[in-house]
């Protein structure tokens, strides 16, 4: 590879797949068709193979104890990578031969039994994360909003050209004796007097989004990132 041409890990990785992302209970899910149409557009030779159990022959491991496991491998320019994803139901806990019960601070909860529904979500979403691994869609898993070459444009783009002072009006300021009134928001915690309050907003805007949600509840209430991670598991 000569110095001007890009690698493949350079080539996918400054792909902005933003517009093909949804997220759900803080897992980030990319379109499996979409993901894969574009890493042949750059490299039609690539393939992919869904790893089998060789005693069972099926697209997965299996233990009574721990669930089910898929597999996927992934082949772009005669390199091999392999990637893994447990079968997990919609609160991300792991999906096994028959339904069973576990106990949270707010009561039990149940997760159905595995179908091949399941396994075969399982499957594209592994397909999914192994292109990552060659750069499609990694910087999401990085952390990152944009691909890096995205970010230093933006970064330029944001940088403030130097302009000569604005004269501003002296401020306004209240006359004395007159009582200013402050903004002020209430502290949620779990499990407080305003929790089931909040949750019960949450079940009846569903329609409106995390987002939409998350805006208007944060014009009462302030809130830690614990708070808001149970609220997203509400919708």
């Amino acid at each position: 590879m000569s110095k001007t041409e890009k690698s493949v890990f350079e080539t996918l990785s400054a792909i902005n797949v933003n517009d093909k992302v949804e997220q759900k209970n803080g897992l980030t899910y990319l379109s499996w068709a979409w993901a894969w149409a574009e890493v042949k557009k750059n490299y039609p030779s690539a393939t992919y193979k869904v790893v089998k159990d060789e005693a069972s022959n099926m697209p997965f491991v299996w233990d009574s104890h721990m669930g089910y496991m898929c597999s996927t491998e992934v082949t772009i320019e005669g390199e091999t990578l392999e990637m893994w994803l447990p079968v997990m139901d919609g609160a991300n806990k792991a999906m096994k031969l028959e339904a069973y019960e576990y106990t949270t601070r707010y009561g039990k909860k149940s997760v159905q039994g595995a179908t091949m529904f399941d396994i075969n979500k399982t499957i594209m979403r592994c397909l999914v994360k192994n292109l990552a691994m060659f750069g499609l869609g990694h910087y999401i898993y990085a952390g990152e909003d944009i691909p890096q070459d995205d970010k230093s444009v933006a970064e330029k783009l944001a940088t403030p050209k130097k302009t000569a002072p604005k004269k501003t009006a002296p401020k306004k300021t209240a006359p004395k004796n007159v009582e200013t009134k402050k903004f002020t928001t209430i502290k949620l915690d779990i499990g407080d007097e305003n929790w089931d309050k909040v949750l019960k907003y949450v079940a009846a805007n569903k329609e409106l989004g995390l987002k939409k949600i998350g805006e208007n509840l944060l014009t009462k209430y302030s809130m830690t990132a614990k708070v808001k991670k149970e609220i997203s598991k509400a919708l």
